[in-house]
């Protein structure tokens, strides 16, 4: 399995290209994509989302959340903060839905390279 960040399902939705809609469309035609919470909270609430691509989406298996998640999201944004980068809080959300799973990001997002190189998150990046 790998999860897709918003960025990039974003980015297939509306036609770009890149080598993360590649590995994203791969996924997909493979059943091996899944969806951190925070993505798909993030892309059902665009007002302008087509109804057949939400319902698509609910399809789409979900990360769960274990026990201990939001403490271990917190130290992960505290981290990364201390360092004095970047750390939105919905990207910390991901990338700790990710790490909790042993499962790589398909991003086009460059945040997640603090996620990457001080916490240990696994990326796809664009290409």
């Amino acid at each position: 399995m790998i999860a897709i960040d918003t960025s990039s399902l974003i980015a297939f939705l509306t036609g770009l290209r890149g080598r993360d809609v590649d590995l994203l469309d791969l996924a997909l035609q493979n059943k091996q994509m899944i969806l951190p919470p925070v993505v798909l909270t993030e892309i059902l609430s665009d007002p302008k989302l087509p109804k057949s691509v939400g319902s698509l989406l609910k399809t789409v298996p979900v990360l769960e959340i274990s026990e201990g998640y939001w403490e271990r999201s917190g130290a992960l944004r505290a981290k990364i903060i201390l360092k004095g980068l970047r750390a939105r809080l919905a990207d910390t959300l991901i990338a700790q839905s990710c790490l909790d799973h042993d499962i790589a990001l398909i991003t086009r997002d460059g945040d997640f390279r603090h996620f990457a190189r001080h916490g240990g998150l696994k990326l796809f990046p664009a290409g």
